[in-house]
């Protein structure tokens, strides 16, 4: 494997952990007021793009990294459904 690809794995990594400070905040506090349901979507709908960008160009970092951020973003907006309603 050559730096370049660990290089995208670490910043798959690093982008896709960052998310999962909001999941645990909302989980904990049963709320999700303060989180942007348009930016959500758009989000979900970027990283779905960035999938098949990934799937194009034979990328794994970029195909693995976006396939969890999807799912987390996902969680978000399930939580943002369940505690809210909006």
């Amino acid at each position: 494997m050559d730096s370049t690809v660990i290089l995208g794995y670490i910043a798959g990594a690093l982008t896709t952990m960052s998310l999962i400070p909001q999941v645990i905040k909302m989980w904990k506090t049963k709320s999700a007021r303060d989180v942007s349901l348009v930016m959500f979507l758009i989000f979900v709908v970027g990283i779905s793009l960035w999938i098949a960008y990934g799937v194009s160009i034979k990328s794994m970092p970029v195909i693995i990294a976006n396939s969890v951020s999807l799912t987390l973003g996902f969680v978000v907006l399930w939580l943002k459904f369940k505690f809210n309603g909006k």
